[in-house]
C-alpha cells in the first residue's frame, strides 16, 4: 500500500447522524458513497472497529466480477425467471459501474476489465463447463465463450482485475472527502432504532445500516445471521514476462476452473501470481481470530495447487500470505434489507462474490434509505431474509462435513474421471 495504515479519529462524545453505517469496508463505504450521490445533505457517520478496508475488502481475491452465489437457475426456482434475469444484469452492469466510479474519483486500484478464464481439466470438470455454457445460453445474458487450445477454458468477458486494498482504501478518501465521518478504532456492541451502541458511548442516528459480513458472527445479535468462512492466499514474487507468455493469462484477467474446493487468481499489475482458495475449517462458535489467519496446512495445499494448475510458476518465491472471513448465510442467498418502520437496514451473506456485489448493495440501500423505488428496489435480493445457521454442535459438524465433501468430491472425480455424486448432492445447499 502506497499509504500509511494509521487510523482515523474515534467517536467522539456527543455525535449524531442522519445514517449510521456499521462496518467501514465495501458494503458501508460504497452505501455512503451513493447516499452522497443521492442527498449531499445528509450527515453520514461510518463506524469501524480497525481501520476501513480491515476485513475482507482489503483481503480478498481482486475480482470484480458478476458473479453472485446462487446460480441464475436457483433464482429461477426461487423468485421467478425474470427476476433471475434481471439479478444477472444488475450484476454484469455493476461490473461497468465500479469502473465508472473508479475512473471518475481518480482512484488508483489497477482497475483492468480483462475478464476470467476459467480452465476445464478433465471429464469431469467438462461437463460442469457445459453445464454453466447451456445455463448461460438458457437465460441469455452472460455471454460466455468455449475456446479450445493448450488449454481449453470458459471465458467470461464480465470481470475486471483489482487491487482490493487500494479500491476500499481510494474509496474511503472519496467518501470523507465529501463529508462523511469515518470513524475508526470504534467497537460496536450492539444497536437499536434511533441509536448505536458503541464502545466510546452512543450514536444517534436517523437510519442504521448494518454491514459487517463475515464479522457478523461475533456479535450477539447476528451471530447465527452468516457462518464465517476463512478464505486464505498466496502470492508469488514477479514473474517474467515470458512465464505469462507461457502460462497464457494476459493483464488485466483472472482465473480459475471447474474443481468444488474452490481456487481463484489474478496476474496482478506488477506481474504476481495473487492466488487463493478455500480448505481452512469453519472454528467452533463462529469464532473469527487473526491466529486464523495464517494456516500452513492451507498455505502449502494453494502453493501446490497453484503448481497444478499453472506448472509454468514452477519454484517462484511465495512473498506474500494472508487469509480472511468471508460471510455464508445459510441458504447461500445474498440479501439487501432495510425496514422503513425501524430504519435500519443490512446487506451481506456475499459467500466471497462481494467485491463488486457490495457496489450494487450500497447503491441499493442508498435507493432504499431516501425512499427511492426503481429497478434496482425491485431485485429479487431486496428484503430476501435467509434461514439462521442451525446453533452448536450442529453448525460445526455440517460446516466441516461440506469442507470434507468437497475435498472428496474433487478427489472423486479425479479418480472416476466422471461427475461427483456427493458434489450433486451438496449442490442444493450451495446454491446452484
Amino acid at each position: 500500500m502506497p499509504e500509511p495504515l494509521a487510523p482515523r479519529e474515534p467517536l467522539s462524545p456527543g455525535e449524531r447522524a442522519d445514517v449510521a453505517i456499521i462496518g467501514g469496508g465495501l458494503t458501508g463505504l460504497w452505501t455512503a458513497y451513493y447516499l452522497t450521490e443521492l442527498d449531499p445533505s445528509l450527515e453520514i457517520v461510518v463506524l469501524e472497529k480497525e481501520i476501513a478496508g480491515f476485513g475482507a475488502s482489503g483481503r480478498n481475491g481482486g475480482w470484480c466480477s458478476a458473479l453472485f452465489p446462487r446460480s441464475a437457475s436457483s433464482l429461477a426456482r426461487a423468485h421467478g425467471r425474470d427476476a433471475a434475469i434481471a439479478m444477472r444484469r444488475a450484476m454484469i452492469d455493476t461490473v461497468a459501474e465500479v469502473g465508472r466510479v473508479v475512473a471518475a474519483e481518480g482512484i488508483e486500484c489497477d482497475f483492468v476489465r480483462g475478464g476470467t478464464v476459467s480452465f476445464v481439466r478433465g471429464p469431469a470438470q467438462r461437463r460442469a463447463a457445459q453445464h454453466e455454457l447451456g445455463e448461460a445460453a438458457a437465460f441469455g445474458v452472460d455471454e460466455l465463450e468455449f475456446r479450445s487450445g493448450p488449454r481449453d477454458h470458459v471465458f467470461d468477458p464480465h470481470c475486471a482485475r483489482v487491487h482490493p486494498a487500494r479500491l476500499v482504501r481510494g474509496l474511503a478518501r472519496v467518501v470523507e472527502a465529501r463529508g462523511v465521518r469515518i470513524r475508526e478504532q470504534t467497537e460496536v456492541l450492539d444497536w437499536a432504532p434511533g441509536r448505536v451502541s458503541t464502545a466510546l458511548g452512543d450514536l444517534e442516528a436517523g437510519a442504521i445500516v448494518v454491514a459487517l459480513e463475515g464479522y457478523s458472527a461475533t456479535l450477539p445479535r447476528t451471530r447465527r445471521e452468516v457462518l464465517p468462512l476463512y478464505s486464505l492466499m498466496i502470492a508469488t514474487e514477479p514473474l517474467p514476462e515470458s512465464t505469462w507468455d507461457a502460462i497464457g493469462i494476459a493483464h488485466g484477467q483472472t482465473f480459475t476452473d471447474y474443481r468444488h474446493l474452490l481456487v481463484y487468481g489474478q496476474r496482478t499489475a506488477d506481474d504476481r501470481v495473487a492466488f487463493g482458495g478455500r480448505g481452512a475449517r469453519y472454528h467452533w462458535g463462529s469464532s473469527v481470530r487473526p491466529g486464523y489467519d495464517r494456516v500452513d496446512r492451507v498455505f502449502e495445499h494453494l502453493r501446490s495447487a497453484l503448481v497444478d494448475l499453472l506448472p509454468e510458476v514452477g519454484d517462484a518465491r511465495v512473498s506474500h500470505r494472508w487469509g480472511g472471513p468471508l460471510g455464508v448465510p445459510r441458504d447461500w442467498h445474498a440479501s439487501v434489507r432495510f425496514d422503513r418502520d425501524t430504519r435500519i437496514g443490512s446487506a451481506g451473506g456475499y459467500v466471497g462474490d462481494g467485491l463488486s456485489t457490495t457496489n450494487l448493495a450500497g447503491r441499493t440501500l442508498a435507493r432504499l434509505i431516501t425512499g427511492w423505488d426503481d429497478e434496482l428496489t425491485h431485485l429479487p435480493w431486496v428484503q430476501h431474509r435467509s434461514p439462521r445457521w442451525e446453533p452448536e454442535p450442529f453448525r460445526f459438524a455440517g460446516a466441516n462435513a461440506g469442507l470434507l465433501a468437497m475435498t472428496a468430491a474433487d478427489a472423486e472425480e479425479r479418480l472416476t474421471r466422471r461427475p461427483s455424486l456427493a458434489a450433486r448432492l451438496m449442490g442444493p445447499l450451495v446454491g446452484h
